[in-house]
């Protein structure tokens, strides 16, 4: 299995990280993708792929709710301090209007230009959407085409969701452990409409624990638990969903 995005870096790991890699080994985990935050992020993810390179990768980008005014300086400092490793793909990036409303536009800015970013480096995206579906639209609309590979990480959204982002583009759909929560029924009748084809595993560590570990810590070592949610949702076996998303996965990253 391979968790395409998961935060092992972070203050929340501050004493455990090189134990929840080696967890997230032993239960099956091959390989993680480490996306970046904000400026401040690069240094402990780095620090933390540099001791574990054959089992990670790093994305690098600014997360919508940290987009200030000064974003550019911001990215631009975010790229500077990533030089010496090559990424795997640009993010996270996207929009997010759940927390704040204050930065639309400077978010949809970032956004547009990180997707320049990713086009003339021949990288994939990783789009963070909270409810700004119409908002991430619009830039993907605007884009210069080709558009590069994309992936909706902690995609939650219903099938015809998924419908009017096919109108745009064909994305990937990164499936984490919301996809086992009781209340996530629109989801799960989205799985089918998304097909095993477009599906990426993902954690999203250390949020979004799934079911039977939901309200705990998020950890890749919880990969599984994912993978046989889908599994039961395709009526497939689970080793199938592993072979299908680790090839999705290798594909998308070009790992």
């Amino acid at each position: 299995m391979i968790d395409t995005h998961t935060h092992l870096y972070t203050t929340e790991f501050a004493n455990d990280s090189d134990s929840a890699i080696e967890r997230a080994l032993d239960s099956g985990v091959r390989l993680m993708v480490f996306p970046n935050i904000d400026a401040d992020s690069v240094a402990p993810m780095l620090d933390l792929h540099k001791r574990h390179q054959e089992h990670t990768r790093i994305a690098v980008g600014l997360h919508p709710t940290e987009v200030r005014a000064s974003w550019r300086e911001d990215l631009n400092a975010i790229l500077k301090a990533s030089e010496a490793v090559a990424p795997v793909a640009i993010g996270e990036a996207g929009i997010d209007l759940y927390w704040d409303k204050s930065m639309r536009v400077e978010q949809s800015e970032a956004f547009a230009a990180q997707i320049k970013i990713a086009q003339e480096r021949g990288l994939p995206v990783i789009i963070h959407c909270r409810e700004a579906l119409d908002e991430i639209l619009e830039v993907l609309q605007a884009a210069e085409s080709p558009l590069p590979k994309l992936v909706f990480h902690s995609f939650t959204g219903s099938a015809s969701d998924v419908a009017r982002i096919r109108e745009i583009a064909d994305p990937m759909f990164g499936i984490n452990g919301v996809v086992t929560f009781k209340n996530a029924r629109e989801l799960q009748e989205a799985i089918p409409a998304i097909g095993i084809d477009r599906i990426l595993l993902e954690t999203d560590s250390p949020y979004l624990a799934p079911v039977p570990v939901r309200g705990k810590r998020n950890e890749s070592s919880n990969l599984p638990h994912i993978m046989k949610k889908i599994a039961d949702l395709l009526n497939l076996d689970p080793e199938a969903v592993e072979e299908a998303t680790d090839s999705n996965a290798i594909s998308f990253f070009n790992l």
